[in-house]
């Protein structure tokens, strides 16, 4: 990885990304399931033989058959694209957006880890501009939706510094759960950081709504200097400095499709 955060394997990643190849204005549909992820060429001539593949809504079982980019496929019900899957761990700086920016100048997350890859990725839940830590990019339009859901929740953990001290009696209201205007929020832990001032504390959330660490310390009359994300469902910063990425491993990929 570069100091700016850029990974320095684009040249790998063009090798290994797949290629879309059109012939005669379409790309042989074994190779479009393949391409997606699904399985491998040999086992895709199996699936749509068996008639588990759609074609703009009709089944398809003819081999050979080519489809254009601009086809609906679905796998079992499931619409699919020929882009295989990507998936990055950023540890985020402060002053770096996550989706947009206010001014044509501001850094976003994608800038810095689009460089890296032609994939149209997204990334996972919010983190506020000044805040640090760790945020997930990913093309997998599925796993986004599902880690997203409110109703599921992700566990994580932030690194907080207040502007003060924050009393044992505020400690206990905030474990015990505060009513915001949005509902009662309920933390799953928070404490003190050990062998540090007491205007530095660790808290557990599982809750997806915005800006929910500010609104909690906000409510009790206290203001965040430092808001550091550090663990973010299975993933956690270790060995990956600030404003660096990398890819997530396969069974990070399975363990967050768990969650």
């Amino acid at each position: 990885m570069s100091r700016d955060g850029r990974r320095n394997d684009n040249a790998s990643n063009k090798k290994n990304k797949p290629k879309v190849e059109t012939v005669d204005g379409g790309i042989r549909l074994n190779k479009y399931i393949a391409n997606a992820g699904i399985c491998s060429r040999r086992d895709a001539d199996i699936y749509i033989t068996a008639g588990n593949v759609t074609v703009n809504g009709k089944t398809i079982t003819e081999m050979g058959y080519k489809v254009k980019l601009s086809d609906e496929v679905k796998f079992d019900g499931r619409s699919i694209t020929p882009d295989k899957k990507e998936y990055y761990l950023l540890n985020k700086p402060k002053d770096v957006f996550v989706s947009g920016s206010l001014n044509e100048s501001g850094m976003t997350v994608l800038d810095i880890v689009g460089r890296a890859t032609k994939a149209r990725l997204s990334p996972i839940g919010k983190l506020e501009r000044s805040a640090m830590g760790l945020v997930v990019l990913t093309n997998d339009g599925t796993l986004s939706k599902s880690l997203a859901n409110p109703r599921h929740g992700i566990r994580q953990i932030y690194h907080v510094q207040l502007n003060k001290e924050l009393s044992q009696v505020d400690l206990e209201k905030i474990r015990q759960g505060i009513t915001l205007e949005d509902g009662e929020i309920k933390v799953v832990d928070i404490s003190y950081v050990e062998n540090k001032s007491k205007r530095e504390v660790g808290i557990e959330i599982k809750s997806t709504k915005s800006h929910i660490v500010q609104r909690l310390f906000k409510s009790l009359n206290y203001e965040i200097k430092y808001l550091d994300r550090v663990v973010f469902g299975t993933l956690t910063k270790k060995d990956l400095p600030r404003g660096m990425f990398r890819h997530l491993t396969k069974q990070e990929i399975i363990n967050l499709g768990m969650i």
